[in-house]
């Protein structure tokens, strides 16, 4: 075995195996959240590719900075399955499959949905935040960006990678997606790459939060592992 393979038995061998053993046993019917997922994106990109959805699925779904905070909450969980017009649509649907699929089957789907929803919702609240502080700030953001729709699914798949690397034990992926995403900002300021990285952070608050909470359980008595098996 070359170190190559060793490296990558280290970094994926427990994703790999805890992946793979639901899969064989019960094929595409142990995701079908990540299914409905991805037709959900499908069925949304192609509606606002035509004349008469456009306008229905952004009242749907299309969240900015500039809206009222109430409607925008109500519109994130769905914001999630809408793919940016200006980005190939078998880019975000191929990430859903994926990321999703392996999040689903890891941590349960409501958990991954949670976790989706609290990146994607991070974005969201950093744009409103960075236009309030301005250009001006270190956080703050032009105010031209208060146009700009948020970033749909990406956050939420960027915050999932992040999070299952870090509970599997694939650091070196989970680093590789958060550097790609501090190169991207710094190629490319634009508020995508911000909220991504909001995302990120608050992810990276929610892994703190739970090797905490893991740590107190192993110093109370063996009450269990906590981390890797969290599928339901």
């Amino acid at each position: 075995m070359n170190a190559l393979t060793r490296w990558a038995r280290a970094e994926w061998g427990l994703l790999y195996v805890t992946v793979r053993d639901p899969l064989l046993e019960r094929g595409w019917r142990v995701v079908p959240m990540t299914i409905g997922a991805v037709c959900l994106t499908a069925v949304l990109h192609s509606a606002q590719n035509q004349s008469w959805g456009c306008r229905f699925v952004q009242n749907l779904g299309a969240v900015r900075a500039e809206d009222s905070l109430g409607p925008a909450l109500l519109r994130t969980p769905l914001s999630l399955f809408v793919p940016a017009l200006d980005l190939p649509a078998w880019g975000a649907l191929t990430q859903i499959l994926l990321v999703f699929g392996i999040a689903e089957i890891c941590l349960g789907r409501w958990r991954a949905l949670t976790l989706a929803y609290a990146a994607t919702l991070a974005g969201t609240l950093y744009a409103r935040l960075g236009i309030w502080l301005g250009p001006a700030r270190p956080l703050g953001l032009p105010g031209s960006d208060a146009h700009v729709v948020d970033t749909g699914p990406s956050a939420a798949v960027v915050g999932l990678a992040v999070f299952l690397g870090w509970r599997y034990g694939a650091y070196v992926t989970a680093g590789t997606v958060i550097a790609a995403m501090v190169v991207e900002v710094a190629l490319k300021e634009n508020l995508a790459g911000k909220e991504h990285l909001a995302a990120i952070a608050v992810v990276l608050l929610l892994c703190g939060m739970s090797a905490l909470r893991h740590r107190r359980r192993t110093a109370g008595g063996p009450t269990g592992s906590g981390l890797p098996p969290m599928r339901s």
